[in-house]
This record gives structure tokens, sequence and C-alpha cells, in this order.
């Protein structure tokens, strides 16, 4: 069980780093130098951003938990 939540726990990791470096830069950052510097001119680029904002939330949430979880299952 320890081992299935700390797979989990490598996967989520590696997935909440990729969704954070993917949000748009305020300037200077990694982001930048993946292109995420550049203004988009699509209308539809807000709402892209707001629901990359929400999974980046729900990612970071069961992210914890498992951290959690793996906390309570080794103190015991």
């Amino acid at each position: 069980m320890i081992t299935g939540f700390s797979i989990a726990l490598i996967l989520f990791s590696f997935l909440l780093g990729l969704l954070v470096l993917m949000h748009k830069g305020k300037g200077g950052g990694l982001s930048d130098m993946f292109g995420g510097g550049m203004q988009s001119s699509v209308g539809g680029s807000s709402v892209a951003e707001r629901n990359l904002d929400r999974i980046t939330v729900v990612v970071g949430l069961i992210w914890f938990a498992i951290i959690v979880v793996l906390g309570l299952l080794v103190k015991n």
C-alpha cells in the first residue's frame, strides 16, 4: 500500500510541476522559455488559463492528500 501511494506521489509531483510550468508567466520565468511569455490574441485564452488554474489546484490538493496518507501509513 505504501508502494502504491509512493508511486502516485511521484506521478502527481511530476504532473504538478508540469502544470505549474504551463501557467502564463508574469515575465522572465521558466514559462517564458517555453513560449509562455508570448501574448495571444485568441479570446479563449482566459478560459484556458482559468481551467488550468482549476486543474492545478485539484492536482495540488490530491498531492497534499497523498502526502498526508503516506505520513499516516509510515507513522503506524
